[in-house]
């Protein structure tokens, strides 16, 4: 496996879905208040959700991060990156909406409380830090520490793999955006 080709793939996918992302806040408001008949989230919501989660998963990013800079110091890394296998196939699945079963935590879930250019500017840097956490790990370090990960059992995941998640939680709702964005075209016909 080639690391940096890896950590390039990784930074290129986040910067692809962040833009991807962002165009959402820019939808008419009619749009993002729209609420669908089965009662799920706006997109504002939805938007606002996106943001809830990453600052949980980005707690977790930087302790790996700081974790796995360290363990550089005990562990050969060119002996671990010989054996490495990124579990791309386990974590695209993330990456589609209702592809699995998950309950949220309540923490993680949208209250309407902030605004949404606050939403717009946080998303923007949450993702800009996932992006200097890669450049942290340039080397392959990130493959050092690995975390539990509940959602869809995929167990113990190392920072490079949970940088990517995050990346494919934005696409699993922005699915979910234009399931939306669907139903309200198709209600205002």
């Amino acid at each position: 496996m080639n690391i940096h080709a890896l950590i390039q793939e990784i930074d290129t996918f986040l910067h692809t879905i962040y833009k991807e992302a962002d165009t959402w806040f820019d939808k008419a408001e009619s749009l993002r208040k729209y609420v669908p008949e089965d009662n799920a989230w706006t997109i504002d919501e939805i938007l606002e959700h996106i943001v809830l989660t990453n600052k949980y998963l980005l707690i977790l990013v930087e302790k790996g991060t700081n974790k796995a800079l360290r363990n550089i110091q005990n562990k050969d890394l060119a002996v671990e990156l010989e054996n490495y296998v990124f579990h791309k196939d386990r974590l695209d699945e993330v990456g589609f909406y209702k592809s699995f079963i998950w309950v949220r935590p309540e923490h993680m879930q949208p209250k309407g409380e902030k605004k949404l250019a606050d939403i717009r500017d946080e998303l923007e840097m949450q993702v800009l830090r996932c992006r200097c956490y890669l450049a942290q790990l340039k080397n392959g370090e990130g493959i050092l520490y690995k975390t539990t990960m509940s959602v869809n059992e995929l167990g113990k995941i190392d920072v490079y793999e949970y940088i990517y998640f995050l990346g494919k939680h934005i696409q699993r709702h922005i699915q979910q955006m234009q399931k939306n964005e669907l139903a309200y075209k198709n209600n205002n016909i």
